[in-house]
């Protein structure tokens, strides 16, 4: 088997050579590749036996029967290559996502000539091609096709090629053309399942619990609720309880958290006695909890440190850190 591997190396090494990695594409004569399909030999075939068959009893009309059907092969053969050849074709750069999700990749084709039918689009994988997508596009039009695509292990991965194929209109052919993307897709570490609390921050005192927010003993008003066994009585809105007792509804009682601390720092030390990938699991989710609290945070690596801030951006920047930690 080495010398099979050997060869499907120099093979995808001379593909590589020949296609440059561009976010644009456009199948030309050059490029657009064509061979029958298992059904396409079946007629080929079959026509090699109506044509020993003519012959043989001297049929006219066998010989015209033969020459009509492989008249429609050729044509059949041009068709499904011209289906092909022509299109112009753009991606959308994929967004980041967590290591065990999907991501979109956005394609969009472009028609300068008549319409196109029957277009697939897959990806080369290391487990083998995806399940292609479908997309005609019009005359003269365009058309959007998006093909969904595993983000397996973290970090700044390439897009894996393409494979533009079709076999309209009789099946008998298949055409294809390669492109290999080059735009690249940030995959973030995985996040924690069930997030962990916060690490108890400097500005909090030894003792006190993380700068998460709680529900109970806080001042901040965050809203109303219907009163709950063991609620203080210095938290019923009486007024608003009023009217609702005299409709036959609960009391309504005053929501409230406590302030978050003013600084919180998301520390790689506070992650200690987990392998690499749950501590980058971990800090991951504490930048999401963050970012839905809307609590400002910075995020500290062994050598580096991202002051504190808060925003998309901002997100980005630290999970693009914890997906190329270590690479």
């Amino acid at each position: 088997m080495a010398p099979l591997h050997a060869l499907q190396r120099r093979w995808q090494a001379w593909w590589q050579a020949r296609q440059l990695p561009a976010d644009t594409h456009e199948t030309t004569q050059r490029n657009v590749y064509i061979v029958p399909t298992w059904a396409g030999l079946a007629f080929c075939g079959t026509l090699g036996v109506l044509l020993l068959a003519s012959i043989n009893e001297q049929l006219s009309l066998g010989y015209a029967l033969t020459f009509a059907l492989t008249g429609a092969g050729l044509a059949s053969m041009h068709t499904t290559h011209a289906n092909l050849r022509g299109l112009q074709m753009d991606l959308k750069a994929p967004e980041g996502v967590h290591a065990g999700g999907e991501y979109a990749l956005e394609l969009r084709l472009h028609n300068t000539g008549s319409a196109r039918f029957g277009i697939a689009v897959s990806a080369q994988l290391d487990t083998g091609p995806t399940e292609p997508a479908w997309v005609d596009v019009p005359a003269l039009g365009h058309a959007v096709l998006q093909l969904r695509l595993p983000a397996a292990r973290r970090g700044l991965r390439e897009l894996p090629r393409l494979t533009i194929t079709t076999r309209f209109p009789l099946g008998f052919f298949r055409a294809w053309s390669y492109w290999r993307p080059a735009s690249k897709v940030w995959v973030y570490p995985r996040a924690e399942d069930v997030p962990a609390p916060f690490a108890p921050q400097a500005e909090a005192g030894v003792g006190e619990a993380a700068p998460t927010r709680s529900a109970q003993g806080g001042s901040d008003f965050s809203g109303v609720r219907t009163y709950r066994r063991g609620d203080s009585i210095k938290q019923i809105l009486w007024r608003k309880s009023a009217l609702a007792l005299d409709m036959g509804l609960p009391l309504w009682v005053r929501e409230t958290e406590a302030p978050l601390a003013r600084d919180l720092w998301l520390d790689w030390r506070d992650t200690q006695g987990r392998d690499a990938e749950a501590r980058l699991s971990r800090l991951t989710a504490w930048v999401l909890v963050a970012e839905r609290l809307g609590q400002p945070y910075g995020l500290r690596l062994p050598g580096r440190e991202t002051v504190q801030s808060l925003g998309a951006m901002h997100r980005q920047a630290c999970l693009e850190q914890l997906a190329g930690f270590g690479a």
